[in-house]
């Protein structure tokens, strides 16, 4: 197993701001005697709901796209389970789309 990963984490962009407090407190995204350390940037997402769902964006049967962010932050991987449940609780999404992608090497 590695000992870093990379969270990709899909969000609107009106909730950056909170996510970087959420994982701030989480200790993600510290590298060396730096912190809060992440990188951004604005990707159209598409989606469609179907019946039961509470969507934040978008029309029960009808495929959206809208813009919103890619936010992408290292953290370890003992961290991880701690770190997804942490950004799930802030985050506006019913579903929302967290990848953790197991880093082989890292400049840490």
């Amino acid at each position: 197993m590695t000992e870093f990963c990379k969270l990709e984490i899909f969000i609107p962009e009106s909730h950056l701001e909170i996510l970087q407090d959420v994982l701030r407190k989480c200790d993600a995204g510290h590298i060396g005697k730096y912190d809060s350390c992440l990188s951004y940037s604005r990707v159209t997402g598409t989606w469609r709901p179907l019946e039961g769902t509470h969507p934040y964006s978008g029309e029960i049967g009808s495929v959206s796209t809208e813009e919103e962010l890619k936010v992408e932050v290292t953290c370890r991987m003992d961290d991880v389970d701690r770190i997804i449940s942490a950004v799930k609780n802030i985050h506006p999404y019913e579903e929302p789309v967290i990848n953790v992608l197991p880093l082989l090497r890292t400049g840490i």
